[in-house]
C-alpha cells in the first residue's frame, strides 16, 4: 500500500503524511462502469486516485447529464472535498472509466492535514486550481464550439484516460456525456467515418485519426 501511494503522491506528499495515510485510508478496487458517487449523498471519504480513470458528471433538472472532467492517476476531486468543508450533499455523479484503484481517506482528516501538512495544503490548492480550469474548458467548448469539434475533443479525451483507441461507449451514452441526441452522436460519428477519422463497429468505435 505504502508503496503504490509514494509512487503516486511523492511528488506531494511527506512521508510522515503518507504514513498517515496508510494508517487510516481503505484501499478500494471499483470495475468499469460504477457508479462511485451519486448527487444527494453525503461524502464520508475523500478518494485518491491510483490507477484507472473516472468520469465527473453533472446532472440537469430533467435528468440529462454533461460530462464535466475525468479524474486520472493522482488526483481527487475538488468537488468532492469543497463538500465535505461544507458538510453539503454531493451535487456530482462520479462513475469509473476504467477499473480504477481508489484510496478512501475519511474526510475528518482533511482539516486536520490542512493545517498539519505543507504537502497536503499544496495538493488541495492544485486540486481546486486543477478542476476549475477543465471546468471552465468544457464552459468554453459549450458556449464556442460546435458540435462536432466537441465531440472530436471528446473522443481524444476518451483515448487519452482510457490508453486504448477502441471506445466501448454505445452512441446513446456518448450522447448523455455530450447532453445532445443520440441521433445526432449518430450522424457526426458517421460523418467522421467518412473523413477517416474513425471506423465504426457494432460493439465499439475505432479512433483512427482524429
Amino acid at each position: 500500500m505504502e508503496e503504490e501511494l509514494l509512487g503516486t503522491f511523492s511528488n506531494y506528499f511527506e512521508q510522515p503524511l503518507i504514513d498517515e495515510i496508510v494508517e487510516v485510508g481503505k484501499i478500494v478496487e471499483v470495475p468499469a462502469g460504477e457508479t462511485i458517487m451519486d448527487i444527494g449523498q453525503y461524502i464520508r471519504s475523500i478518494p485518491l486516485l491510483l490507477s484507472g480513470a473516472i468520469k465527473v458528471l453533472r446532472e440537469d433538472e430533467e435528468g440529462d447529464e454533461l460530462l464535466l472532467y475525468y479524474l486520472e492517476q493522482g488526483e481527487t476531486c475538488s468537488m468532492t472535498m469543497a463538500c465535505c468543508m461544507g458538510q453539503t450533499k454531493s451535487e456530482i455523479r462520479a462513475i469509473t472509466e476504467t477499473d480504477t484503484k481508489i484510496m478512501m481517506v475519511p474526510v475528518q482528516k482533511m482539516e486536520e492535514w490542512m493545517g498539519k501538512y505543507k504537502g497536503w495544503r499544496n495538493y488541495v490548492f492544485d486540486s481546486y486550481h486543477n478542476r476549475l480550469n477543465e471546468l471552465l474548458q468544457t464552459v468554453d467548448n459549450i458556449a464556442f464550439k460546435n458540435l462536432d469539434q466537441r465531440l472530436v475533443d471528446y473522443l481524444k479525451k476518451k483515448v487519452e484516460v482510457t490508453n486504448d483507441d477502441k471506445i466501448r461507449s454505445t452512441h446513446q451514452e456518448i450522447a448523455y456525456d455530450l447532453h445532445t441526441s443520440r441521433v445526432v452522436v449518430s450522424r457526426l460519428l458517421k460523418k467522421l467515418e467518412k473523413m477517416k477519422k474513425v471506423k465504426l463497429h457494432r460493439s465499439y468505435i475505432h479512433v483512427t485519426d482524429l
